[in-house]
């Protein structure tokens, strides 16, 4: 009988062979060990290597706490860190993401997992790349306690690689945000951007290459810095400073600070009415902020009118508080003294002209904007 034509004994084909390589994952668990102790709080012991990471809510100091949770990634910004090497940042847009969509919501972050999937794991580039994680995890005073990382050859070509985060975050019942007494004479105040942050990179891009700019030349908005350092500069991460003026105004329950947004993709018009209920509109005005000069650029070399720039980017206001009228003085005081620069841009309105299109919100009434935007000639 003869025998079939593969049983012939042969070189074993082996997983490191096939393009994975099992040992250079386990050295980079211990290369980022360092970095998740780092990151230690009350409630996780930040150790990997386990098949979960533990946290523990009791000795986090909450009683009776409501978990929040969110995913995110940082969309095409991230093609930029590839394509020029630079890496170190890209984790902090990653933390930031999902940390911000956390805080709105009344909730302290508490714990970060990360996926980081390639197609050959380099360990200088993925340590890199953890760093900034482990450096969004301490300005957010989250526990970065685990991850994936997947080597995937034929799926990614050449350096590409892919994040995602999930952060996980608790509030005291009671205290979530946004609250349903938002009323007309409410105000909105603004919190500032450092940029473009992580939303808008594919026009971004797209405005790039139209105007013939290698990512080495220098920035046409930041001539002392080239276009890569300038769209990289990390997306801000408000939590810190949220919980302390919370805290310091009465708590998201009795407080002033009545609703929180993250400004992120959809801009200002998408983002602000998701946490306003349908009995009440937004009104903003246009001049009350200089958003910074990366927003010109960006209008001048696509010819974008504020309708579309307030649509897409965040131009400058990176997060937004909605505030009783009596209580913003002490607000403003207790961000100013927490590092930010926090500045009045609009009040709550009685409702009228356009629902909203923004996801999720069925009866949300679009903002109403005042002004123009600080952005220079658009011609």
């Amino acid at each position: 009988m003869s025998q079939p034509a593969d049983s012939s004994p042969g070189k074993p084909i082996t997983y490191r062979e096939s393009g994975v390589d099992i040992d250079a994952g386990n050295a980079l668990v211990e290369a980022i060990k360092g970095i998740a102790a780092s990151t230690r709080r009350s409630g996780a012991d930040a150790g990997l290597g386990g098949f979960g990471g533990l946290f523990d809510l009791k000795g986090a100091g909450f009683r009776d706490p409501v978990l929040v949770a969110a995913n995110d990634g940082v969309g095409t910004k991230l093609r930029i860190a590839i394509d020029t090497g630079r890496h170190a940042t890209i984790g902090i847009d990653l933390v930031a993401m999902c940390v911000n969509d956390l805080v709105v919501q009344g909730a302290e972050p508490l714990f970060f997992l990360d996926y980081f999937a390639v197609g050959k794991l380099d360990i200088e580039t993925a340590r890199d790349v953890v760093s900034g994680i482990g450096e969004g995890c301490r300005q957010a005073g989250c526990a970065l306690i685990g991850g994936e990382t997947a080597e995937m050859p034929g799926h990614y070509k050449g350096a590409d690689y892919d994040l995602a985060g999930f952060a996980v975050g608790a509030v005291e019942r009671g205290e979530l945000l946004p609250r349903p007494d938002i009323a007309v004479g409410d105000l909105i105040v603004g919190l500032p951007s450092s940029g473009v942050h992580s939303n808008g990179y594919s026009l971004v891009r797209r405005l790039a290459a139209e105007e013939g700019l290698g990512w080495d030349a220098p920035a046409p908005f930041a001539p002392e810095m080239t276009l890569a350092e300038a769209l990289l500069a990390p997306t801000r991460i408000y939590v810190k400073p949220l919980l302390a003026t919370l805290e310091a105004t009465g708590g998201a329950a009795d407080g002033p600070i009545k609703a929180l947004a993250h400004i992120t993709g959809g801009g200002l018009s998408e983002n602000l009415p998701r946490v306003l209920p349908p009995t009440v509109a937004a009104a903003v005005d246009l001049t009350s902020w200089q958003p910074p000069p990366v927003f010109g650029w960006l209008a001048r070399a696509g010819h974008l009118p504020d309708a579309e720039m307030l649509r897409t980017f965040n131009c400058g206001i990176g997060m937004i508080a909605v505030v009783a009228k009596d209580g913003a003085d002490a607000v403003l005081a207790s961000l100013t003294e927490a590092g930010e620069a926090p500045v009045v841009i609009g009040e709550i309105t009685e409702p009228s002209g356009e629902k909203s299109s923004a996801k999720g919100k069925g009866e949300a009434w679009a903002v109403a904007y005042e002004g123009r935007l600080k952005l220079g000639s658009q011609e």
